[in-house]
């Protein structure tokens, strides 16, 4: 009898302790995770200048706000191999930002893919660009107006939407950057940008069978 009573309690003890093993597992591919909780910056670091970044609300909602600064700040929690990021940003008028994929941690400008964030800065390259791969000069959005950049990196091929619409499709035949994180940058101090509900998930490996 001290046997099975032993046995049980051991058993119910497996079972507790599935949920949390099963929790500290990455999310499969596929499902959206939230990047942003909307109160702070915890699983974010910036590469340069903290300062240049703060949780604010505006219209209304949780954003994160980047001004003053040359700063990157990357998402620590996963990198990205094939993946999908996405997120709403507001650039203000004569402001430039970015969002980073598959991008090396560390100091000044990331080393990685750049899916540009600009409707009126200087640099001709504008919104939904990919930096230095495929230049796009007519920005889909105005200055201090929202909207939502969408980046699928599946292998060497990557897509960039804006509010839906493809703007850069791009094989990368030379697969320059394979894997890394994600970040989003502050550009110079004249620079201010929003952004809101940034959401990832992981693909597949590249040519596998997609549900």
């Amino acid at each position: 009898m001290a046997d099975m009573k032993l046995r049980m309690l051991l058993l119910a003890g497996l079972v507790l302790t599935l949920p949390l093993c099963a929790a500290e597992k990455p999310a499969k591919p596929g499902k959206w995770v939230k990047m942003f909780n909307g109160k702070n910056l915890d699983g974010w670091k910036a590469n340069d200048n903290p300062q240049a970044w703060s949780v604010v609300k505006e219209d209304g909602k949780p954003a994160l706000k980047t001004t003053g600064f040359r700063s990157h700040l990357f998402w620590m929690t996963e990198e990205c191999e094939n993946c999908e990021f996405k997120a709403d940003f507001k650039v203000m008028d004569g402001s430039n930002s970015g969002m980073y994929f598959r991008t090396a941690w560390g100091p000044g400008f990331p080393k990685g893919y750049e899916a540009q964030v600009n409707a009126t800065h200087t640099d001709p390259v504008k919104t939904g660009s990919l930096y230095s791969f495929h230049k796009n000069f007519d920005s889909p959005t105005k200055p201090g107006e929202w909207g939502t950049q969408d980046i699928i990196a599946d292998g060497n091929h990557i897509i960039i939407k804006v509010n839906g619409k493809v703007i850069t499709d791009f094989v990368d035949e030379k697969n320059t950057f394979m894997k890394g994180y994600l970040a989003l940058q502050g550009h110079d101090p004249k620079s201010t940008t929003y952004y809101r509900n940034l959401m990832f998930r992981r693909l597949p490996p590249s040519g596998a069978e997609k549900k």
